[in-house]
């Protein structure tokens, strides 16, 4: 007689890995001395003294019903985004640059969840998410601490996703420029080299130099838009890689940048109008009013996805203020035009001070999903985490986490940092015992 294998609940299984499995999966100093040869650049050694937190030491577990939920979610609101209504709606109140459309869709949106008690729920969309190739170093950097965590630790392969990144770039290229020869790619941030995702810089410039682009590292300020051309010194840029977080190019020393892509001189990704479409925080409000996508013709499967999947928002006005402060401690208030977690605030830590400067900004509130936790090795305090899920044209292309202390993700908490994600299989027929974890 065969012996049928026991069928295993994936969910109590990543629960108690997270909670209970204290693995050092990954070594972030041999992780820094792998991006050191990787680079050939020895100012390696010196980035990572001044981000110790950039790597966590160990994993974080999904199961499959979680990744298949946000997906579902990612799905939903990509069909939200396609209707004209929901476009004319987010478009009105954006600045002009971000009207133009010039055929790409926007590289690397990041779609970060919280896993609530009642499956994950996206707290919020971002352009110019960092971390996709510091990432993809990282999955490739992990180990088992035994052989009954072995059979979990399975995911995409670096070689196979810097493919895919590459793709998705060349393919941001042909949208608007058909099949012109790419010859040269300019990555974009403010004072790039003191950035503290600087590393991943020198990655994607090692990644585009591979495949045959000139490629630089180029401040913002720095560019000039002349003959026609975006430039940096001499050279014309055919492709920006933007990482600048002023969104709609309005500050001054972003004024070469914003006139050749509003011009469309150059090809930029992400841009003005992918942060629009997904990022405004106001757009998290539109998506969780049900009675609005209806009137915008949204099917009834499509708005229990986003009803289940996106913690409820709602704008922050003068209206509702007074409702809005005694609800305080359920909620959580953040910038509509805010990244980074910057100026974002718990309720139940606001002071009336703070109180008062938000009720006169732009903000929105949010329902309060608390994340949830993993232990850590060396017997510290148990760390939060979200989820990042790399998105591009509706595809997840990569899975992250990122651990850390406090109201939200700083890369400041000792054993913090981005995390791999891996996903319980279905396929296992025994369950690892969290406990024995580091003792074969």
């Amino acid at each position: 007689m065969s012996t049928v294998p026991p069928v295993i609940d994936q969910s109590q299984l990543a629960g108690a890995l997270n909670a209970g499995c204290a693995c050092r999966m990954v070594d972030p100093k041999q992780l820094w001395l792998q991006l050191e040869a990787a680079l050939a650049d020895p100012r390696i050694r010196d980035l990572a003294v001044d981000r110790p937190h950039l790597f966590a030491s160990t994993a974080v577990f999904l199961t499959p019903d979680e990744v298949g939920h946000m997906s579902r979610v990612i799905r939903a609101i990509e069909s939200v985004v396609a209707l004209p209504a929901y476009r004319d709606a987010v478009l009105a109140r954006a600045p002009a640059v971000a009207r133009p459309e010039w055929g790409p869709r926007g590289a690397f949106l990041g779609y970060d969840f919280h896993l609530g008690a009642d499956g994950p729920r996206l707290i919020e969309i971002n352009t110019n998410a960092g971390g996709p190739l510091l990432n993809v170093v990282l999955t490739g950097a992990h180990r088992a601490c035994c052989a009954d965590i072995e059979p979990l630790l399975s995911g995409p392969r670096p070689g196979a996703l810097e493919a895919a990144f590459l793709d998705m770039f060349t393919r941001e290229w042909r949208l608007q420029r058909g099949n012109t020869p790419l010859r040269r790619v300019a990555i974009v941030d403010d004072a790039p080299a003191v950035q503290y995702l600087y590393p991943e810089f020198l990655l994607f410039e090692r990644l585009f130099q591979g495949a045959g682009f000139e490629t630089v590292v180029a401040d913002a300020g720095e560019l000039t838009f002349r003959d026609g051309a975006l430039r940096y010194g001499d050279e014309p840029i055919d492709l920006v890689y933007n990482r600048v977080t002023d969104f709609y190019f309005d500050q001054p020393e972003h004024a070469a940048l914003r006139d050749a892509y509003f011009a469309g001189a150059v090809v930029v990704t992400p841009h003005p109008r992918t942060h629009a479409l997904y990022a405004d925080k106001r757009n998290l409000a539109l998506l969780t009013d049900a009675a609005r996508l209806k009137s915008w013709g949204v099917n009834e499967e499509s708005l229990r996805t986003l009803r289940r999947g996106i913690a409820e928002t709602v704008l922050v006005n003068e209206a509702d203020a007074d409702a809005l402060w005694a609800a305080r401690r359920r909620l959580f208030f953040k910038p509509a035009a805010g990244f980074g977690s910057r100026a974002a605030y718990r309720g139940d830590k606001l002071t009336r001070r703070v109180w008062d400067e938000i009720r006169r900004g732009d903000y929105v509130a949010q329902a309060l999903i608390p994340p949830t936790e993993r232990r850590v090795p060396d017997g510290e305090a148990p760390l939060k985490f979200d989820v990042r899920n790399y998105v591009y044209d509706g595809e997840v292309q990569l899975l992250a986490a990122r651990l850390y202390q406090g109201q939200t993700t700083n890369f400041r908490t000792t054993g913090g940092g981005f995390a791999p994600a891996f996903v319980v299989t279905p396929a296992l027929t025994a369950i690892p015992n969290p406990q024995r974890c580091g003792q074969d």
